[in-house]
């Protein structure tokens, strides 16, 4: 047990929580390696990249299911290596590309309402007059590509439906 990192050591190392820690054992993310007689818990040092690994997979928005998902393809539970990083990471790509895809439409679109500082409804690209998107899904649907046209049951063509 000398050779283990107690959870202090461990959150100071990887810079995470001790509470966080604990979630992540609770969520099925993080084993100790045993507990001491005092029941404390005890990690192997691989733990550092296990954990680096659950936070750089939130970083770019998986969920705790998928992040435990991916966890579970691995043998005996053990902590990714380069390889089943870049096996793991390759299946992300496409989600990444939408993320990205996502964030730009964000940016451009609040910075031309920003950019004109008029903040009219009426000409507003994320305005939703009634709901009416709550009908292609949940979330900010207007920021995810879909239109109000699409909202309102129009049929569009062309470009304006590749969007």
């Amino acid at each position: 047990m000398d050779d283990l990192l107690s959870i202090g050591q461990l959150s100071a190392r990887a810079g995470v929580a001790a509470s966080a820690l604990r979630f992540y054992e609770d969520a099925g993310l993080l084993h100790p390696a045993g507990r001491t007689d005092g029941n404390r818990r005890r990690y192997h040092r691989d733990a550092l990249r296990r954990v680096a690994f659950i936070r750089s997979a939130q970083r770019v928005g998986l969920s705790l299911d998928e992040i435990r998902h991916a966890l579970s393809t691995l043998p005996d539970a053990r902590t990714p290596t380069a390889a089943d990083w870049t096996r793991l990471s390759s299946t992300w790509r496409p989600r990444l590309d939408e993320r990205i895809e996502l964030l730009e439409r964000l940016r451009d679109d609040l910075d031309s309402c920003i950019g004109c500082g008029c903040l009219s409804l009426e000409r507003c690209a994320l305005y939703n007059p009634g709901d009416a998107a709550a009908r292609l899904g949940s979330g900010a649907r207007y920021l995810q590509g879909d239109t109000s046209a699409q909202a309102l049951g129009v049929r569009q063509t062309g470009a304006s439906r590749d969007r």
